[in-house]
């Protein structure tokens, strides 16, 4: 399990919003290694962003004026089978760990699935004490 940085744009929820935040990573030669968003109709979004460059990533936010959070996250690679997904959050719930965020991807065919996802850091602490 690998630790990595996500970070969490508010944005609205309109069209091209996802469009400006991409254009100005890209400009930045930052490259998203995995996406996910979620914008109930008419009301502000959320887009996840794991990058290869978060330094480079967090400037050019900062210069575009897009507010984000940074928060550490955990990447993990899993065969590319049914069920597999299940027995590892699993183990997740077993040690008392609750979900801030998660999403997956896998290619159609391909031998592996990449996790990532977010502990909820109350939780967290409460299973340390």
């Amino acid at each position: 399990m690998a630790k990595i940085k996500q970070l969490t744009i508010a944005l609205e929820n309109r069209p091209g919003a996802v469009a400006e935040i991409a254009k100005t990573l890209g400009n930045a030669k930052v490259n998203i290694l995995a996406i996910s968003g979620t914008a109930p109709m008419g009301q502000t979004g959320f887009l996840q962003l794991v990058v290869e460059d978060t330094r480079r990533a967090k400037k050019a936010l900062d210069e575009a004026k897009f507010p984000y959070q940074e928060a550490t996250a955990e990447e993990y690679e899993l065969p590319n089978k049914p069920g597999a997904l299940a027995q590892y959050l699993e183990k997740l719930a077993a040690k008392g760990l609750r979900l801030s965020s998660i999403h997956a991807t896998a290619s159609k065919g391909g031998k592996k699935a990449v996790v990532v996802h977010t502990i909820d850091t109350d939780a967290k602490a409460a299973t340390a004490v």
